[in-house]
């Protein structure tokens, strides 16, 4: 079970580093792009220390399609969260579809 679980709890950490190096200066507008940019780049280096083992371990147990997908699910999670949360952005009825459609998909890819 331990297999199935790590490569999942590493992206799910890594996909925090990275929607928050994407994401986190929109708060900060007046902050000079240069550092913007150099800051997002530092989180980014945890996003990979994190993302490339998750594949790495994640290959193990999953397909490349299935670990792409797991990833681009976790993706939109946390962006949903950190949307909401922090930016002060709620999911619209709209998104939520969007992303259940997304979610179909998914089913697709992991169907036997």
């Amino acid at each position: 079970m331990q297999a199935y679980l790590t490569p999942i709890a590493l992206l799910v950490a890594s996909n925090v580093f990275m929607t928050t190096a994407w994401y986190w200066h929109l708060k900060f507008k007046a902050t000079p792009l240069m550092l913007v940019i150099l800051v997002s780049w530092g989180l980014a280096f945890f996003e990979y220390c994190l993302a490339v083992p998750a594949n790495r371990f994640g290959s193990e147990v999953y397909s490349p399609a299935q670990l792409k997908t797991i990833q681009e699910v976790i993706t939109l999670v946390v962006f949903a969260g950190f949307s909401a949360v922090y930016l002060g952005h709620a999911p619209t009825w709209n998104t939520a579809i969007g992303f259940a459609l997304i979610a179909a998909g998914a089913y697709f890819v992991f169907r036997g």
